[in-house]
């Protein structure tokens, strides 16, 4: 009995300690910087060196109008996670997509791949074009 009460004591002891780690590797991923519309309309303005607009919508949401100068990722797209792993991390993301919920996992999923600088479009090309401003077509 006394063994098995130590294997027990043992066992929560080693999964605590996986958990604290996990928790760890989140807090040191880079903050986002979630923008408003119009404070993206400022960056694009006069972006930081680098800087790429990643547009996480489908194709067909891109074509009927997108960020000056994106780049396109389906967040659909199977393999979607590994697109995001070839990437540089080194340099800044505007990460959006049409409403702010697949760019915010886009972001997420970039946080833990230790990606260096990530922006987010806050409320994605429907809060963009609420603001008035206009996208490209």
């Amino acid at each position: 009995m006394r063994q098995y009460i130590v294997f027990v004591v043992l066992g929560l002891v080693v999964a605590s300690c996986g958990s604290a780690t996990a928790e760890l590797d989140v807090a040191n991923a880079p903050a986002v910087n979630v923008l408003a519309a119009t404070e993206v309309d400022e960056l694009l303005a006069a972006p930081p060196t680098g800087l790429v607009v990643l547009d996480v919508r489908t194709p067909e949401e891109v074509a009927a109008g997108h960020l000056p100068d994106q780049r396109n990722i389906d967040f659909y797209d199977a393999d979607f996670a590994a697109q995001l792993d070839g990437l540089n991390k080194d340099v800044p993301y505007l990460v959006y997509c049409r409403s702010g919920n697949r760019s915010g996992t886009a972001v997420q999923q970039m946080r833990e791949l230790g990606f260096s600088t990530i922006y987010e479009l806050e409320g994605g090309v429907l809060a963009w074009e609420q603001a008035g401003l206009t996208l490209e077509r």
